[in-house]
Parts: structure tokens; sequence; C-alpha cells
């Protein structure tokens, strides 16, 4: 239950960015955007990180990067599909992760799902067809944010087989700096990097930086020592429910009464699949 707790509260934080995030490389440019976030992200988390990373040996190293490259190139599709489409639209194809993921458990990791796990994914999913119903966006930018739920979905998958096995602190911090890596790498070949001004893109970057990237991961990293890839998903599903709502609340999105009870579908999705065995 703690886990789940934690899960769902770093839900509620990537809800919230949507809006901040589009409202941000609307004006300012995208890679650019994404590799000063990374770069605050790996800046929070430097102090107590450092002198872990010995800890990680060079097997843990090798497995922060490769999740630090899934990581960057998510955020890279969601948020250019994001740009593309509106706040409610990618909130809901980024929770498809909730059917990719069993999936890519099953096939990687040939690990088992009970009846519940079963069900709630049926919810879930259910719950995602009933939020469809706030769709307003473009085709292109649809299937970008398609693509970016597929990587994370990969990322879920990779970090039951890791998180056990390293330091938290240590490993979130290798993945914020391969994904400032790379993205600072995409930002200076476009050259796009410059100085950022304005509150909307600092507070954008501050935001997603400390709080949805340094943080969130670092708590998935930890969440994820203590449940498995499926439920994972399931709880990070609650992810498009904040999405539409912070659509609703703050950038004018509408909902009406399926999505209503699509969001509903989610939480029992959630439900069961922690409380059936």
């Amino acid at each position: 239950m703690p886990a789940l707790l934690v899960l769902l509260a770093v839900t509620a934080v990537w809800g919230v960015t949507f809006v901040q995030v589009k409202d941000a490389v609307a004006i300012y440019p995208l890679f650019a955007f994404l590799a000063l976030r990374f770069a605050i992200a790996s800046g929070t988390l430097a102090v107590p990180g450092v002198v872990r990373l010995r800890t990680l040996g060079r097997t843990g190293f090798a497995a922060g990067v490769l999740a630090g490259a899934l990581l960057g190139a998510g955020y890279a599709l969601q948020t250019a599909g994001l740009e593309r489409t509106t706040v409610s639209s990618t909130g809901f194809i980024t929770g498809m992760y909730v059917v990719l993921t069993p999936l890519l458990a099953l096939a990687a990791l040939r690990t088992t799902l009970g009846r519940g796990a079963w069900l709630g994914v049926v919810l879930a999913t259910l719950g995602l067809a009933l939020l469809a119903g706030v769709h307003r966006g473009s085709l292109f930018g649809d299937l970008l944010v398609l693509a970016g739920a597929a990587v994370y979905s990969l990322q879920i998958v990779l970090m039951e087989r890791y998180a056990p096995r390293y330091d938290a602190i240590a490993f979130t911090l290798v993945e914020m700096l391969t994904a400032f890596g790379g993205l600072l790498v995409i930002a200076l070949a476009l050259r796009d990097l410059s100085f950022p001004h304005g509150w909307t893109v600092w507070g954008a970057l501050l935001v997603t930086g400390v709080f949805a990237s340094a943080l969130a991961f670092l708590a998935q990293t930890w969440a994820q020592r203590r449940t498995t890839a499926t439920r994972t998903a399931l709880a990070f599903s609650m992810e498009p429910v904040w999405a539409a709502f912070f659509g609703f609340t703050l950038a004018g999105d509408r909902l009406g009464a399926t999505a209503w009870i699509g969001c509903a579908a989610i939480m029992a999705g959630i439900v069961a699949a922690e409380t059936i065995r």
C-alpha cells in the first residue's frame, strides 16, 4: 500500500505538469526545454547521489543508462505530441501503458499475473476508452504520444528487474544524467539551446525538473522495489485522470459524464489489482 500511495502521488504531479509543459514549449524550443528539465533533475540528485554511484558497479551503471535513454526518448516523443494535441488527449494516450506494460512483462520477464491484476488491466483499459471522449487532438500528435507510451512501458518493465538490485538515488541520478545528455546533444544539433526567459518557462522547468523528474523517478525506483511492473502501470493509469482534471480546470478542456465514468473505472481497476489475489 505505501508503494501504491507514492505512485499515485507521482501521477498527480505528472498530471498537473501537462498544462505547464504545453504552455512552456509553445514559447521555448522543445528539446532545449527537455534538456534543461533533466539538467535540473540531475542537479537535484547530484549532492546525495554522486557518492553513491560506486555502489552501482558497471552493470548497475549500464542499467541506469538504458533506463535513462528510454526516459529521454519517451519524453521527447510525448512532449512533441503534446505540442500538436490537447492536454487531455495526451494524458489519455499516455495511459495506454496500462495495456502495454503487462504484455511486455509477460514477453520479457515471463511474469505471471493474478486475477486481480488482470481485472485491473481490463477495468483500466475500459476506463481509458471511456476517457477518450475528451479527445480533440491531431492524428500525428496522438501517434507521437502513443510511441512515447510504448517506450514508457518498456522502462517500467525494466525497472521491475533493476530497481530491487541497486541504490535508488544513484540509479535515478544515472537515469537523469543520461536523459539530459541525450537531449542536450539533440538541442545543440538543432541550435535550439538558449537562455529561457519568463515565469511560464522557468516555472515549468523548476516544477518538472525537481518534482516531476528527480523526485518522481526516485519515487518510482523506490516503489518498484516493492511492487510489480503491472501494478506500477495500473497506478500510473491515474495520470490521464489527473491530466483530464487539470486540463478541465486549468486549460479549458471539457469532461462529459462518460469521461468521468472512465475515471472511476480506472480507479476501480487499481483497487481491484491491490485487493483481489
